[in-house]
């Protein structure tokens, strides 16, 4: 098992790594070489490969085939620290639902989102000593799932033309399958995967051990440091002279909590020191197959960030505090029966920064609600009690108070007026600035997202198809789409007044049964009788430009802004 692989299960590797390299917004195609010097630049925050999300279907009978909402397909991207990340598209075209599944408020279908505000020795996560201890049996699931994508596969090829609505799909997910079996084994395992595996398995389960011994004594000082800091507060609030024994009751307790914490940190010590002995035992063993090409495709799969998709529920409100959400609807994500200081004071004690009651914890959050806008007074109001542009500001404080990493902001300005959505925006860019925050920017309003954004992503019907920076995708668009959704930005130029407008004619498909290969032919002014069949990869047209279209390469817009071709000649030809 350790030597040998089926023919199979390569050639279908082969073919889902092909796959994923047509489908990246992040440079695993044309450009890999120029985006890796680029991502030596930046720093990744976050990193999704080949995202699906499906929603099954109820089923009209018992015998009928399954069938599935295609909210998200195949996304990959990736985001840096410091930036904002725009998303942009139709309603209904997936963005809330890949905000949320980033988060793992939905359950990912396949792919796998790599997160690296944190290592695995710091989450400790059960999945990793899991796929350690049971190695051999991860390494058959993927075989067995990579023999059966390639069936699927030959049997797609051999009907054709002919091939069904169900066979594509059945062949898709066993694709899928495919790819996260690889991804949950060989970014664990590494090169291990192809050789040595027993004895590796056996030796990074012993490390891992280990570091997350160490981990976990490192979140009881974390806890004891919160207990302390709660003494020091009550200490501090208490004249020794008008109660002297209590005083020195507390005065006890913080240096026994103290020398408890110095303990822990030095058997921590001990046992990462340990954990670097073997980690030397682990480069020994690995250094004989430094020129073997099957070992070093499987080590280069190896990959030191938390797989948010394989964590579970308890592991995942752990890491709560570095992904957080602004919704959409502020009112409705606030809770009625409780004052903004509760609400803001909520997370702070289920994180462990402070201690319920604490006064350090009060002044805390005044100094997070003056940073958002709020008054000190607003402290002991009710949700109810506040404007619309408040209440946002309530989820704005709740959100960074826990000093989070990332920040999904889901359309959380489309239901204010002008004047407070620019409040709002500029706070963010404020905060973000001074906290070094990470955002993923989801709106309809393109202007909103000109101005706030780093980066832009452009999604239809669950499909990135074009992503570029923020200037780049505004003077030069490479794709249909794109074009007609800045055609269509409302502005007081009068100069913009005699410009055409490019009207998208009928709805957008049913991502149930979605249309065969450019799922936007269907509404394109530029489709062809290709774009009907083969659907197109995203590809680098430009360094940090990608756009997944067949006439990806043609300009469309000149310096000025002008396009350049006929657009009643291109509507007619539709």
């Amino acid at each position: 098992m350790e030597k040998t692989q089926s023919t199979a299960s390569v050639k279908t590797t082969d073919r889902v790594q092909h796959t994923d390299t047509r489908q990246s917004a992040c440079g695993r195609a044309d450009g890999s070489a120029r985006l890796e010097a680029q991502s030596r630049q930046k720093t990744r925050l976050l990193s999704i490969t080949n995202l699906k999300k499906y929603f099954p279907v109820a089923k009209p009978s018992l015998f009928a085939r399954q069938m599935y909402v295609r909210a998200n397909e195949d996304i990959s991207v990736d985001i840096y620290q410091g930036e904002t990340f725009g998303l942009v598209g139709e309603s209904g075209c997936g963005k809330s639902t890949l905000g949320r599944v980033l988060l793992q408020l939905y359950e990912q279908t396949a792919g796998s989102t790599m997160y690296y505000g944190r290592t695995l020795e710091e989450v400790a996560p059960d999945y990793v000593l899991d796929t350690l201890s049971n190695a051999e049996k991860y390494i058959e699931k993927y075989r067995r799932a990579a023999a059966r994508g390639e069936e699927l596969s030959k049997k797609c090829e051999a009907l054709g033309d002919s091939a069904s609505f169900y066979d594509l799909q059945d062949r898709n997910l066993a694709l899928c399958d495919a790819r996260t079996a690889l991804d949950c084994t060989a970014k664990i395992l590494g090169g291990f995967m192809a050789k040595e595996t027993r004895r590796g398995a056996a030796l990074l389960s012993e490390k891992y051990k280990l570091t997350f011994r160490a981990a976990a004594l490192a979140h009881r000082a974390e806890d004891i440091a919160v207990e302390i800091q709660a003494g020091e507060g009550l200490l501090e609030e208490i004249p020794p002279e008008e109660s002297p024994e209590k005083g020195k009751r507390l005065r006890a307790k913080i240096e026994k909590l103290t020398r408890k914490q110095n303990h822990l940190a030095a058997r921590q010590k001990d046992l990462l020191a340990a954990a670097a002995e073997i980690d030397e035992k682990i480069r020994q063993l690995k250094a004989p197959y430094a020129g073997d090409a099957e070992f070093a495709r499987y080590e280069a799969m190896l990959d030191h960030g938390v797989d948010l998709k394989r964590m579970k529920y308890k592991e995942m409100r752990h890491l709560r505090k570095d992904l957080q959400i602004i919704f959409q609807d502020p009112y409705s994500s606030l809770n009625p029966r409780m004052t903004v200081g509760r609400i803001i004071e909520e997370g702070l004690v289920t994180h462990g920064f402070f201690k319920a009651g604490s006064r350090k914890m009060q002044e805390y959050v005044f100094k997070v609600m003056n940073s958002c806008g709020l008054q000190n007074y607003m402290y002991n109001r009710y949700p109810h009690q506040f404007s619309g542009g408040q209440r946002q500001r309530i989820c704005i404080a709740r959100a960074l108070a826990v000093k989070p990493k990332f920040v999904v902001c889901d359309e959380c300005v489309s239901a204010l007026d002008v004047s407070i959505q620019s409040q709002i925006i500029n706070l963010l860019q404020e905060l973000k600035e001074k906290e070094g925050l990470t955002y993923l920017f989801i709106s309809h309003n393109l202007s909103v997202v000109r101005y706030i954004s780093d980066r832009i992503g452009v999604m239809y019907l669950g499909n990135m198809v074009e992503v570029a920076e923020t200037d780049e995708i505004f003077s030069d668009p490479r794709h249909p789409y794109t074009i007609a959704l800045l055609s269509s930005i409302p502005t007081t130029d009068p100069e913009s007044l005699t410009k055409e407008r490019i009207l998208l004619e009928g709805n957008i498909p049913s991502p149930i049964k979605p249309p065969s290969g450019c799922k936007f032919h269907t509404r394109c002014f530029m489709a062809c009788d290709k774009c009907k069949v083969v659907p197109p990869g995203l590809k680098e047209v430009k360094p940090g430009h990608f756009v997944a279209c067949h006439f990806a390469e043609e300009r469309k817009v000149d310096k000025a802004g002008g396009y350049l071709f006929d657009v009643n000649v291109a509507m007619g030809n539709r």
